[in-house]
């Protein structure tokens, strides 16, 4: 029997891979809202309309699939030019205030109390780190200022997102950008106090 044009049909690899798309986006959402701990495998397959064996059968523990859900997005490079690292960063921040991926949120909301969260942070905040320190000039600590930098937009971002601080929701992401950025330019050493 033909299928349709609006039904075309699809191989099995293929409604595999939405199935998991569908769990992985169910497991985002309710890490991102609950945390590692009180996300359960029933909740996420009930959010994604299957069955909580499917869940284990692709994923085979919570932790594969919470490991799954939050890879980080990649960093990009920071530029070589010290004012269009500033100007990336801040734009950066003004990305994050408007809100962040689910995988993002699930992350940072776990990071402080699941092992495997904190791994995941750390690894993407050291390469986000890495990149800002190898586009800094190489005199006065450059590791040390960009972990400074990368930490400080880190603490404004979980203000803004996790704890809803009302100062930092209240305010315009451009007004937040604006305060920060000669706080930012002075630690990328543009401003001479490199330590």
């Amino acid at each position: 029997m033909p299928t349709s044009p609006s039904s075309p049909h699809r191989s099995r690899a293929d409604r595999r891979r939405a199935t998991e798309a569908r769990i992985l986006d169910s497991a985002r959402e309710l890490f991102a809202e609950k945390g590692f701990d009180r996300t359960t495998i029933r909740a996420v397959a009930a959010a994604a309309g299957v069955d909580p064996a499917l869940v284990m059968q692709y994923f085979g523990s919570k932790r594969e699939l919470f490991s799954q859900a939050v890879q980080a997005l990649p960093v990009s490079p920071a530029p070589a030019d010290t004012d269009a690292l500033v100007d990336q960063l801040i734009a950066t921040l003004g990305l994050k205030l408007g809100g962040l991926p689910e995988g993002t949120l699930a992350m940072m909301r776990s990071m402080l109390t699941d092992p495997a969260a904190a791994d995941h942070a750390r690894a993407a905040l050291a390469r986000q780190i890495d990149g800002v320190a190898a586009a800094l000039p190489r005199a006065g600590d450059p590791e040390l200022r960009a972990a400074l930098i990368v930490t400080t937009l880190l603490g404004v971002t979980i203000g803004h997102q996790l704890l809803d601080l009302p100062a930092l929701h209240d305010a315009p992401p451009e007004r937040v950008a604006a305060l920060l950025r000669p706080a930012v330019k002075a630690l990328t050493g543009q401003s001479g106090q490199t330590g």
